[in-house]
């Protein structure tokens, strides 16, 4: 499996904490910036058009972020 790139990696840290906030505060700002970091990883050069368990391994890490778990 090829590393996660680091740009990649922030932008679905940076997805995860917006969500965050967009549920706890409905704002404008906050939805256009996940629209906007929505693009960056889904469109990332790194997934080259496929899904990976990389990927799997992103979403899911931010799941247990938010949910207070660490990761298995």
């Amino acid at each position: 499996m090829r590393p996660i790139p680091d740009d990649l990696a922030r932008a679905v840290d940076e997805w995860h904490a917006t969500y965050r906030q967009l549920a706890a505060q409905q704002r404008t700002v906050l939805r256009r910036r996940l629209v906007k970091l929505s693009g960056q990883v889904l469109f990332h050069p790194h997934w080259d058009g496929r899904r990976t368990s990389a990927a799997a391994a992103l979403y899911a890490a931010g799941h247990r972020a938010r949910d207070g778990r660490a990761a298995s």
